[in-house]
């Protein structure tokens, strides 16, 4: 073996290093019985970030005007509280929030309905923790939608 094609599959990385080897993973999704592309295909990494930040930037905005008197130090709490709350009441009764509808994605249970709304307040909750989205499988899935059973699709 050469020396350069074992320090590039240690770059790579374990993954690379087993497809090299013959293992298939398949595309993302594939594992769940969900399309590989369009509609009902999991939901890209950037539209996903995109999602977020508009819903964050709308929730900051509401907490600023609204709730925290023009402080900006309260405004950063009173944020995180209107995140949780627009987040259970959006997902669990509609399966988007109003970020995810502007980049055409939904959450759905993974039999393919929605969302119950227990379930719905579970995976907000991990969401608003930060640590749960950072750790993610190789359906791109965080844990908190492992935990509550859910998987952002393509609308």
């Amino acid at each position: 073996m050469d020396k350069r094609q074992a320090i590039g599959s240690w770059l790579s990385g374990p993954r690379a290093a087993a497809e090299e080897m013959g293992v298939d993973f398949g595309y993302r999704g594939q594992r769940l019985g969900l399309p590989e592309e369009g509609p009902g295909s999991i939901a890209p990494l950037g539209r996903r970030l995109g999602a977020i930040f508009v819903d964050w930037g709308m929730c900051a905005l509401i907490a600023y005007g609204l709730l925290a008197n023009g402080e900006p130090a309260a405004a950063s709490n009173w944020t995180l509280l209107v995140f949780v709350v627009m987040g259970v009441l959006t997902v669990g009764t509609l399966g988007m929030t109003p970020g995810k509808r502007l980049f055409g994605l939904r959450v759905l249970d993974l039999s393919g309905g929605r969302l119950s709304f227990p379930r719905a307040a579970l995976r907000t909750f991990l969401l608003a923790l930060a640590i749960p989205p950072l750790v993610f499988d190789r359906d791109g899935r965080g844990l908190h939608d492992r935990f509550s059973g859910a998987v952002q699709v393509r609308a």
